[in-house]
């Protein structure tokens, strides 16, 4: 069995990072992926028979892709060949193609070919694959954070299985961490709110916690207990704390939101100077104001969204501390501007009665219908195209058939939204109208 490229030249112990070293050998030894790896699943099936076809791993960094991609390299009996789709040139993956056939035809042997990123290779450069995947001289297997349905050519995609992997949560990122401490020569501790701080920050990507971990144990002595304050220090000066316990963060970013919201333009600035003088991440701060701009303002001033985005570019143009002005201006425009949660109110109803109403289907007349058998079977049919109407109106259901039309969206009495009302008030008229007619329509 001859293996090689991109799990090759493994440095010297010492050399090799936290996440390599404690990198699970054992599928059972897999955190987060048990649905996937289930003893009577596909993908565990064939590693354990060591009996392949081309699949495609796809799920977001730190999940174990890569992790499988080894195992299937430690347990097999084929030639298996890894490429990053990053560093590896096509043609280097083109001559391994050659010999791969050239292996098959001879010895009926087929070769594992492994390419990491594999959506990193254009639709020309995967081209290169499909005729090995189909001759089955190569048995493909491709890892790839974006979604297969857009980056794998459908030729490439429809001979792949696709298995997918789920973000790993914080409990599976915290038994990972704490398996990695016991593993450190260092024979550190730790306390579980450090554990659950790390497991928090990282994201749901194993790789994140386990180099956090690692910056942490760096400059600790043998025997070292860490408690969560050493922890946030050794990680980021942007850890998006300010006390011990964690808490002032949290608070701080409070006040901030509720003195916009309750129009206090000075409190805000104080608050917005507090977190910036102490480090905080400015672009955390300018999500938190994008937010307040749609939930605490809305459409009572549309312009609100548009000053947040503006001021998003000038902290990402500027950075600290120049950016400090462009966010003040900010939060002085958001704290003076008329305010209103209809937006949000609107989204929250219409939030409860999609997931109770997910199963109805989209009504036939307002789906498209790009193919003979679509139209054949109705999509389309009855629709109403609203710009051939008087008023670019004409009044037709675009809820499903068996659901009541509801209400969602009503109003508030300031700002831009007494036009709003305005707005939907004419449109309500022309609908009474058209109904009106309809219904005279139908008696005579």
């Amino acid at each position: 069995m001859r293996q090689n490229t991109l799990f090759e030249g493994t440095p010297q112990t010492a050399a090799i990072p936290l996440a390599e070293k404690v990198r699970p050998e054992k599928i059972e030894h897999i955190y987060g992926q048990e649905k996937l790896l289930a003893a009577d699943g596909p993908l565990r099936l064939m590693i354990e028979n060591d009996d392949y076809v081309s699949f495609i791993l796809w799920g977001p960094p730190g999940t174990g892709k890569t992790t499988i991609a080894k195992l299937v390299k430690k347990e097999t009996t084929h030639d298996f060949y890894s490429f990053s789709a990053v560093l590896s040139k096509i043609g280097e993956v083109k001559k391994l193609m050659g010999r791969a056939r050239l292996r098959h035809s001879q010895q009926n042997k087929k070769t594992i070919v492994f390419v990491d990123e594999i959506h990193r290779f254009n639709k020309s450069q995967q081209d290169a694959f499909l005729p090995y995947v189909e001759s089955g001289s190569i048995i493909l297997i491709g890892a790839t954070t974006e979604n297969p349905s857009f980056e794998v050519i459908p030729a490439l995609l429809s001979r792949c299985h696709v298995f997918v992997l789920e973000t790993l949560s914080e409990l599976h990122l915290q038994q990972i961490l704490a398996k990695a401490l016991t593993a450190s020569p260092k024979k550190l501790t730790m306390d579980k709110e450090s554990l659950t701080f790390l497991a928090q920050k990282a994201g749901g990507d194993a790789r994140k916690a386990l180099n956090d971990l690692e910056l942490v144990c760096q400059h600790a002595e043998i025997g070292d207990h860490l408690p969560l304050e050493s922890v946030m220090q050794s990680v980021s000066k942007r850890a998006l704390f300010y006390d011990k316990g964690g808490e002032e963060h949290f608070n701080l970013i409070s006040a901030l939101q509720k003195s916009i919201r309750g129009s206090d333009t000075q409190g805000a600035l104080y608050w917005l100077a507090r977190m910036l003088e102490a480090g905080e991440d400015p672009l955390y701060i300018t999500r938190r104001l994008v937010r307040i701009a749609t939930e605490d303002v809305g459409l009572a001033d549309p312009q609100a969204l548009v000053q947040a985005m503006a001021a998003k570019e000038a902290v990402h143009f500027l950075g600290m501390p120049e950016a400090n002005t462009a966010l003040s201006q900010l939060t002085i425009y958001l704290a003076t501007a008329p305010k209103s949660n209809s937006v949000e109110k609107a989204y929250l109803l219409a939030k409860e009665d999609a997931a109770a109403t997910s199963h109805l289907k989209v009504p036939l007349s307002i789906c498209n219908a790009p193919t003979k058998l679509m139209k054949d079977l109705g999509y389309n049919v009855g629709y109403h195209y609203s710009h051939n109407f008087k008023h670019h109106y004409k009044y037709q259901k675009y809820f499903p058939d068996s659901m009541d039309e509801k209400i969602y969206y009503t109003p508030s009495p300031f700002g831009f939204e007494k036009e709003i009302n305005k707005r939907l008030t004419w449109w309500q008229k022309l609908r009474e109208q058209q109904n009106n007619q309809d219904n005279d329509f139908k008696t005579t």
